[in-house]
């Protein structure tokens, strides 16, 4: 499929998701508790169908989704989104019985998934982890006894102390994708993946007031116990499974930004086709225009390389990181071009609370930072190209 043209009938599935994001799943969002799981939303997409397409779709259906929920609901497709980046790893190098456990739950909705990377001082260092994987028995007692279920199968191999910060969905998940060092003063190549369930004992949680209304938390491991049956893919290795994550998501992070772009510049167009200024409409002003113009410009522009860092990863191609952060990079920092400057159009009508560019401008700021700022993504970049320099010589 070309990068820059999509078929009849993946438009067409489009435009359905927009109507079914406005029509079933705003509602559900709208009576959603801001910075909490909004359960009920999460398993109205699982009916939907479209939490089992994480599993079944590739990179450009999933940019699908999300570009066409962002634009009628951020909440819903938020919420997809989490689902997909928590149990992706599950997904791609869980064991059978992993899977078996919570990769139905998780498309019908009735469990929340969690990836669990950042850590206080670990931010957009992924590979300064500090979160320990201890080995051998514990000599310290968690203070609280769980139930007993809720100690894991076999005696516990590792015990994970540390916090993790920053957590989407914590601290209200089922289970985490949690990335553990188990090597010391290994960096990159000393971290493992671990699925850790929320009834662990000494695990806890609290939930952090942020600028964006998704659930997004902190964590506490107190001697946590998991043991080789949690592991995710292999021991030691479990940078690669967080880093063959995101390059996943970050294009559908970006399509993201590019559905909030679209609806911001839809709504500029029809209020400046509508508001009365200095005799005429605000879209007879030159300046205003030639605005406009710069604003659906940069939206097509970032719309084209996501598409194309999408159809990249599909196809399996070699430079999947590059085009990842390309496509991350250019489409959040567009977006929040898009939505400050329709923002200016609109005037204070659109900082007044409850209105779409007021919901939009609170929304836009953090793809910015998270699954890796946009100073990382141009790190990224630069690594990947002057690689391909030294490549060829």
């Amino acid at each position: 499929m070309p990068a820059f043209s999509l078929d009849p009938p993946q438009t067409a599935w489009c435009a359905e998701l927009r109507t079914l994001a406005d029509e079933r799943l705003r509602p559900l969002a709208e009576k959603g508790e801001p910075g909490h799981v909004n359960r009920a939303l999460v398993a109205e997409l699982g009916q939907l169908g479209l939490l089992e397409r994480l599993f079944t779709s590739g990179a450009v259906d999933l940019c699908l989704m999300r570009e066409s929920l962002a634009y009628a609901c951020t909440e819903a497709e938020t919420a997809l989104a989490l689902q997909g980046l928590g149990a992706h790893p599950v997904h791609a190098h869980g064991t059978q019985a992993q899977r078996d456990r919570w990769l139905p739950r998780v498309a019908e909705g009735t469990a929340i998934a969690a990836f669990a990377l950042s850590e206080p001082a670990a931010g957009s260092d992924a590979a300064a982890l500090e979160l320990r994987a201890e080995e051998g028995p514990v000599t310290e007692t968690p203070p609280a006894a769980p139930p007993p279920s809720a100690e894991p199968d076999g005696a516990a191999r590792w015990r994970l102390t540390g916090e993790k910060c920053w957590i989407s969905n914590a601290p209200e998940a089922d289970f985490y994708t949690v990335f553990a060092r188990t090597t010391p003063g290994a960096g990159a190549r000393g971290v493992t993946a671990f699925l850790v369930p929320a009834d662990r004992p000494g695990l806890g949680g609290t939930s952090l007031d942020m600028l964006s209304p998704h659930p997004i938390g902190a964590l506490t491991f107190d001697a946590v116990p998991v043991t080789a049956d949690d592991v995710l893919g292999e021991v030691d290795r479990g940078f690669r499974v967080a880093m063959g994550t995101l390059n996943l998501f970050r294009p559908s992070v970006g399509a993201f930004a590019v559905g909030m772009a679209r609806a911001a510049l839809d709504a500029t167009l029809a209020h400046t086709a509508e508001r009365d200024a200095f005799g005429g409409k605000l879209k007879d002003l030159q300046t205003v225009a030639h605005q406009v113009a710069e604003m659906a410009l940069r939206t097509e522009a970032a719309r084209l390389m996501v598409y194309a860092a999408a159809t990249a990863y599909d196809e399996g191609a070699e430079d999947v990181p590059k085009r990842a952060a390309m496509a991350k990079l250019l489409a959040t920092e567009t977006a929040q071009y898009v939505v400050d400057q329709a923002v200016q159009l609109h005037g204070a009508r659109a900082l007044r609370r409850g209105h779409l560019l007021e919901h939009l401008y609170r929304e836009v700021r953090a793809p910015r930072v998270y699954e890796g700022a946009s100073e990382v993504q141009r790190g990224i970049i630069a690594k990947e190209i002057y690689a391909c320099e030294e490549a060829v010589r």
